[in-house]
């Protein structure tokens, strides 16, 4: 087994995180990773905005005012901290363009394998990562906030920091539960 395929075994989604976060040159690395995701057309139909220190609060700001007017205080206050959880968040998004050969949904794949290799980037570079969209990430308000133009799509936030403590193993399912031959 090479040393890639061992890594992809391993990996795991990290929920505790702290400071530090990844630095300048480790995350001009690993943003290099994701533009080497396929792209039909090199059309890049993809962006990243990275938030830290007072980005955060003015995220969890954002994310709290899109609770409804009959929200409970506990809601509002979830939404207000989650972007706590890590020292940084790089949020991906999905910029498709008009193609007459690469339809949006290529796009927006092309935008996810992105967000997938940066985050394996930033996992072997030794930083935790946690993936995560929620309701603020197809939420018109936290889009407009965030300054995405028409058409754009959150594809998720990538909370991102120094892992606090280990988590246990999540059980993976075997390859033929989910693999077949065709035809049978």
């Amino acid at each position: 087994m090479t040393a890639v395929s061992e890594f992809l075994l391993n990996r795991s989604s990290e929920p505790r995180l702290e400071a530090p976060a990844p630095d300048s040159a480790t995350l001009e690395r690993a943003f290099a990773c994701a533009a080497r995701a396929p792209d039909h057309a090199l059309l890049r139909p993809w962006r990243y905005l990275v938030i830290e220190g007072e980005g955060l609060a003015a995220l969890g700001d954002l994310f709290a005012s899109t609770c409804a007017n009959n929200s409970d205080e506990q809601e509002i206050e979830k939404l207000r901290r989650a972007p706590l959880r890590a020292p940084m968040i790089i949020v991906g998004i999905a910029s498709p363009t008009a193609h007459p050969k690469v339809p949006e949904v290529e796009q927006i794949m092309s935008a996810a394998a992105g967000m997938s290799f940066l985050e394996l980037a930033l996992q072997e570079s030794g930083y935790g990562v946690m993936w995560r969209t929620g309701k603020p990430a197809y939420n018109a308000k936290v889009h407009e906030g965030l300054g995405l133009g028409e058409g754009e799509s959150i594809i998720g936030f990538l909370y991102t920091g120094s892992v606090t403590s280990a988590k246990p193993s999540v059980p993976r399912p075997t390859t033929d539960e989910f693999v077949q031959r065709w035809p049978r």
